[in-house]
């Protein structure tokens, strides 16, 4: 750092921190150090560093997190929402490296919601697969996904075999389905998704409700998914 340099110390510490970013020293998703370690990395008070960092923010390299310490910003990536769509094929696409895990699974009784969806009565055996989606191994979406049991009885087990759901379908006659109801609000991340997302619970997600249908549109899945909103942008493909 040059001080009497004539440009200000903050803005000397706001590209200094920029050519780390952009040369990839700290990558999407990175938590920076404390403010009090980059601090004294720089050889200044905090209210200088915070100035800094409240820029790299405004430009939307950072994000600050209240209570978690900033981070680099995620690449946002463009999730598509059309008639077919397939979590490990969109994220393919895209060049990205899709991967998740079973969060739980197994029977339960179908809530309203859930019931109205399937079309069928409200405490019936839906199975329940929940799952934690990953992108380029970063948290991107928790999902629960329930499919009537008296059709899919032991889907659970399909999927743990495949790691697929399209595939796990097909055990059961399914060879392809669509979607039929997408809905989107936006609202603030359960304790336990914050966790799963490794989120603030400060942050907002994307909360989705969707149901998709078989070929001769008899509704087979009805999905609850939670999105980490600041990873992601949902593309309507009509």
């Amino acid at each position: 750092m040059e001080r009497g340099s004539g440009v200000a110390m903050w803005r000397q510490i706001e590209d200094r921190m920029k050519e780390d970013i952009v040369s990839g020293n700290w990558k999407p998703g990175d938590r920076l150090p404390t403010e009090s370690e980059l601090a004294d990395r720089f050889g200044v008070n905090r209210h200088t560093l915070r100035r800094a960092l409240s820029a790299l923010r405004d430009d939307g390299l950072v994000r600050i997190e209240q209570g978690r310490g900033t981070f680099v910003q995620d690449d946002v990536i463009d999730y598509a929402v059309r008639r077919r769509t397939r979590f490990s094929e969109n994220i393919s696409n895209l060049g990205r490296q899709p991967s998740g895990e079973v969060v739980r699974a197994g029977p339960i009784a179908a809530d309203a919601q859930a019931a109205s969806a399937l079309e069928i009565r409200r405490g019936q055996k839906v199975v329940l697969l929940e799952l934690l989606a990953f992108v380029d191994g970063r948290p991107f979406s928790v999902a629960a996904h329930q499919f009537p049991q008296t059709r899919f009885r032991g889907l659970e087990k399909a999927y743990r075999q495949t790691g697929s759901i399209t595939k796990a379908l097909r055990h059961f006659g399914v060879d392809d389905y669509f979607r039929k109801l997408s809905r989107v609000s936006a609202r603030l991340p359960e304790p336990d998704d914050a966790r799963l997302l490794n989120m603030a619970r400060a942050q907002p997600i994307l909360y989705t409700e969707s149901v998709n249908v078989d070929r001769d549109g008899k509704p087979i899945e009805y999905c609850i998914g939670r999105y980490a909103g600041h990873r992601m942008q949902l593309v309507f493909e009509l």
